[in-house]
């Protein structure tokens, strides 16, 4: 099992700054003045995982990708805690003679297999979707 370690301190209000166990400075505010809210990174969080998995997958199987984009969309519970309940991630995939199946197939084996941060939020109880479309260009 392998350890990681991060920092966050409060610097005024509700804002606070992280530091990744890379070293990486990042601004949390649950304001949303100074930075993105604990929640919202964590939407992102997920969106990156899962955008890295895709990218990786279909670069292996020689897709030629110029663009991926993960638009996410969330439904939060009404009650406190306000957990994610649903998530629904929409890939957007851009490039010349993309294979739909080749898309799909990244998308499920990072939902299924790779991506820890998926996992995690379903493994939690998160219901998360996909969808993707790919666009030539």
């Amino acid at each position: 099992m392998s350890e990681s370690k991060a920092s966050v301190t409060w610097q005024e209000n509700k804002a606070f700054m992280g530091v990744s166990p890379s070293g990486h400075n990042v601004q949390i505010d649950a304001d949303k003045e100074k930075g993105a809210s604990p929640m919202e990174l964590i939407l992102l969080g997920l969106g990156g995982c899962a955008s890295y998995d895709v990218v990786a997958i279909l670069q292996k199987s020689r897709q030629q990708v110029t663009d991926v984009r993960c638009e996410l969309t969330a439904q939060r519970a009404e009650t406190i805690p306000a957990v994610y309940t649903d998530i629904h991630m929409h890939f957007i995939v851009t490039g010349q003679e993309v294979k739909e199946s080749q898309v799909e197939k990244a998308i499920k084996l990072s939902a299924e297999k790779y991506c820890s941060a998926s996992r995690m939020l379903v493994q939690g109880g998160v219901n998360v979707t996909h969808d993707f479309e790919v666009i030539a260009g």
